[in-house]
Parts: C-alpha cells; sequence; structure tokens
C-alpha cells in the first residue's frame, strides 16, 4: 500500500523527476460531440422504451461527467523516480509494492507503467512528456524486472481513441 508523504518519510533521492498532469486532456471537435450526444440520446431514448431507468440515469450522469470534466484543467502532479522507490504526489511507493515495470513508447503515447502486486489495484500510469526512455528503463531495469510481454491496458487505449479519458 502506497505510504502518504509526511516529513519523516523516507523517499531516497531522486533520479529522475517530472510534472505529469492527472489525465489526458484531449481535442474534441465537433464530430465528436455530435457523435457522443447522439449515442447518448438514443441510449437514453431505447432505456426509456425498455423501462430501463437506472440505465438511463447512468447514460445521463455519464455525460454529466463527461461535461464537467471537459470544463477542468486536469491537475499538475509532481511525479519522481528515487533510488528507494516512487513519489506521485503526495504518496510514496516503494519499489518492492511492483511486480515489474513496462513502458509503451509510441507515436500514440509515451507512457511508463508501475506493475503493483495488488490484485485489486490497477497499474500506475505515468506519461513520460519528454523524459529519455532509455535512461530511465536503464534505472529501473536495476531496482525492478522489465516485462517485455505487457502491452498497452485496453481500457487505457479506448480512452485514448474514443477521446473520453
Amino acid at each position: 500500500m502506497p505510504e502518504k508523504l509526511t516529513e519523516e518519510t523516507l523517499t531516497g533521492e531522486p533520479l529522475y523527476q517530472w510534472i505529469v498532469e492527472e489525465y489526458d486532456r484531449h481535442i474534441r471537435g465537433t464530430l465528436w460531440h455530435v457523435l457522443t450526444i447522439s449515442v447518448g440520446i438514443i441510449l437514453v431514448i431505447y432505456a426509456l422504451a425498455t423501462d430501463n431507468f437506472l440505465f438511463a440515469i447512468i447514460i445521463i450522469l455519464s455525460a454529466i461527467i463527461l461535461f464537467l470534466q471537459s470544463a477542468v484543467e486536469p491537475s499538475k502532479v509532481p511525479f519522481a523516480i528515487t533510488d528507494l522507490g516512487v513519489v506521485l504526489g503526495n504518496r510514496f511507493y516503494n519499489y518492492n509494492e511492483f511486480r515489474a515495470f513496462y513502458m509503451i513508447y509510441n507515436q500514440e503515447t509515451q507512457t511508463l507503467f508501475f506493475d503493483t502486486k495488488a490484485a485489486l489495484r490497477p497499474d500506475l500510469r505515468i506519461p513520460m512528456s519528454d523524459q529519455d526512455p532509455m535512461e530511465i528503463r536503464d534505472t529501473l531495469q536495476a531496482v525492478l524486472d522489465e516485462d517485455l510481454e505487457k502491452e498497452e491496458p485496453l481500457a487505457d487505449r479506448a480512452a485514448r481513441h474514443w477521446k473520453i479519458h
């Protein structure tokens, strides 16, 4: 379980530091808005026609959340790789909390993932922005295994392609 940072928390010497955004911000065009609103209206009409009021409420709440999220700038969070673990915002993750790390580095995304040992906790996802992936890989290989078989999670790919996240 990640440790909440306090003045007494021993995090080690920072090896790499950068600022990450809380979530990816997408530029959504008119076509995206028209399609999303149309699908939402069709789903609500279907839900009401089949007397599935819970589904209609879920669709409406999802639309409200998407609208509110698009109006708010993602907060900036400090990230650091240290010699003892990883600091993300006000949390410190010791290296022994991770099974491995992996990187997805292509034209669409440059992301560093930490595979957690906890079954119910998702992988830690860190955008690499303008960092050198080879230097980070070399540093992390000294303390963690690299999982070369892992691919980008389906939820991340879907969110990026549908511009939802």
